[in-house]
């Protein structure tokens, strides 16, 4: 594939570089680079709010070649207001679509990437958010010809947004160049898409390829508070979007204020199998400590990647244009369960995870009716999923209902896998608010409750339905509240999803993640009050698991019980680790 055998190393190279580096300086700072890691590709960009010179972008292209780096180009749609201009409150300067200055400058330049490079990828920052009194009139014209009442803006941006990527890129960069090849990157914020005019479900028609933000920094300081999840989970959504299209993961070093943080963006997009991994940017990453780091362990991904197939894992059902329970998902890949995405409804999945994004779907309950009975898998549905759909006609698949009563519970009752008698009753180390799924007994039955004085109520609720099982989850208030449930309620909620057989048990701010070859990684999350560790994996059966990166060393099972054996992992937070079953 290039100086690695399974992805391409490539880097970010911004406008303002390409337009004033010397050829001096930037072989200084590619000898840095060099040092540390191997640079199969640099995505050279000439517009960022200004455009570079022809001889610059020429130059900075001849130096990479030397050094036997690919090159290709990239385009970022932001623009200062024009020379005499109204001023519009534009966030980070994106272009005002209804602005004919604006959109004439966005074609020249796109015309002037398209004749400098066979390919260019588009930055994310190609939405629109501008409300100036023009785009308010063409919202509302939008609105009255398409028969939209309540004033919204996502149809209207989701149209312009097409037409924009139609008119204003694809046309000019492709009059100049006929042979260009243009990819959009999607930024990390998924669930918001629809609201600023990211629109997949059209622009996968369009362009070339997609390319996917992993970026998911701290969590904590940053306004975006994205589980780090994610940088694994929004691969898998446009990888199983347009499969064989998503060009790679786009991750960067902003807001990260521990080392293992913006490594572990890295560790997750390599899980995913990715084409290429982008490293955001060349000028904030020269001469910086986390080069070195990341190069070390660039080696050691790409033997793990030797070992493992193409992921698989719960399905979780995200559509076009869907909101809901943001991030959720992730939330509970952050507590092992192996959960991967897609924005086609999972007809050959064996377990499905749906989630109030789902319900976006208006024919979600008839489609999880139909795939309960002919799959018998298992589908869980979070509580947000049961409240959007309940007057869809929920009440044919369970008796659980929400009357918008909370509660909050530190003790728990976790009844064993098919022992109804047999029950622990683990306590959290602190209170975790939950919504009260009412159900009626002996109709559903509570596998899981949070106790709160004399009463308890489901967590993880068990109905059947023809072959299948419908799962309820309670979803605490605040999704991080996961990491405060002890560690027996969470292997009881992954026993109940076993992928390939398996099932992680142990405590939370830990991942697995599964692939179609028999393989596992496992990884625990450097996070506040992780500690090295050692957890079980269980795996029907199985004989032992190959540890293929540790030098052909084998586990093997502690014990074997209805055909489900039993193998000790150590958990160190930082460190991954592949599995292979030996069956």
């Amino acid at each position: 594939m290039g100086n690695y055998r399974n992805f391409k190393l490539v880097a970010y190279f911004v406008a303002q570089a390409t337009a004033r580096v010397t050829r001096q300086e930037l072989e200084k700072q590619l000898s840095f680079f060099e040092k540390y890691l191997r640079l199969d590709k640099v995505y050279l960009e000439p517009w960022r709010g200004e455009l570079a010179s022809h001889e610059q972008v020429e130059m900075c292209r001849e130096v990479f070649h030397a050094h036997g780096i690919e090159v290709a180009g990239g385009l970022t749609t932001i623009i200062p207001t024009p020379e005499g201009a109204h001023s519009k409150q534009r966030l980070f300067n994106t272009f005002c679509y209804n602005d004919p200055a604006m959109r004439a400058k966005l074609k020249e330049v796109s015309a002037f990437i398209g004749g400098h490079f066979d390919e260019f990828i588009i930055d994310d920052f190609f939405f629109t958010d501008c409300c100036c009194a023009d785009c308010v009139r063409e919202r509302d014209a939008f609105n009255a010809a398409h028969g939209i009442a309540d004033g919204s803006w996502q149809a209207y941006r989701l149209d312009l947004m097409r037409r924009v990527s139609e008119e204003d890129v694809i046309a000019p960069a492709r009059a100049a160049n006929p042979n260009v090849k243009i990819t959009i990157k999607y930024p990390n914020w998924a669930e918001s898409y629809q609201e600023t005019g990211y629109n997949p479900a059209q622009q996968r028609r369009l362009f070339d390829m997609v390319y996917t933000g992993t970026e998911t920094r701290d969590p904590v300081t940053t306004d975006q508070h994205l589980p780090r999840y994610l940088s694994y989970s929004l691969m898998t959504y446009f990888e199983n979007m347009w499969p064989g299209h998503n060009g790679g993961g786009w991750f960067d070093n902003f807001d990260t204020h521990i080392t293992e943080h913006y490594l572990e963006q890295a560790y997750l997009t390599a899980f995913s199998k990715p084409r290429e991994m982008m490293m955001f940017c060349f000028q904030s990453l020269y001469d910086n400590m986390y080069i070195p780091a990341l190069g070390f362990q660039l080696d050691k991904l790409d033997a793990l990647l030797d070992h493992a197939g193409n992921p698989v894992g719960i399905a979780c059902y995200l559509p076009d244009n869907c909101q809901g329970e943001d991030n959720v998902q992730d939330f509970l890949g952050m507590v092992g369960l192996p959960v991967v995405c897609t924005p086609y409804f999972p007809e050959d999945a064996r377990q499905i995870l749906l989630t109030r994004s789902s319900a976006c779907d208006p024919e979600i309950v008839d489609k999880l009716e139909n795939w309960l009975k002919r799959t018998g898998g298992d589908a869980m549905v979070t509580t947000g999923f049961l409240e959007a759909t309940m007057d869809r006609g929920m009440q044919r698949l369970t008796s659980v209902r929400l009357r918008g009563r909370h509660v909050s519970c530190d003790r728990w009752r976790v009844e064993a896998a098919g022992q109804e008698n047999r029950c622990a009753y683990p306590m959290g180390n602190r209170p975790v608010t939950l919504p009260v799924a009412e159900f009626r007994n002996n109709a559903t039955w509570a596998v899981v409750k949070g106790i709160h004085g004399e009463e308890s109520y489901g967590l993880l609720l068990r109905d059947s339905y023809c072959d299948g099982r419908l799962w309820t989850l309670a979803v605490p208030d605040a999704f991080p509240d996961f990491y405060h449930i002890p560690a027996e309620v969470l292997s009881r909620i992954r026993q109940a999803m076993p992928v390939n057989g398996a099932w992680l048990e142990g405590g939370a701010r830990i991942s697995l993640f599964a692939y179609d070859n028999d393989a596992f990684v496992l990884y625990p999350y450097v996070m506040e009050g992780t500690q090295r560790s050692v957890v079980r994996l269980r795996v029907k059966g199985a004989k032992a698991l190959a540890l293929p990166c540790r030098g052909g060393r084998r586990l093997e099972p502690l014990y074997i019980q209805d055909g489900e054996a039993v193998f000790e992992v150590e958990a160190m937070p930082g460190r991954y680790e592949i599995c292979r079953v030996e069956r």
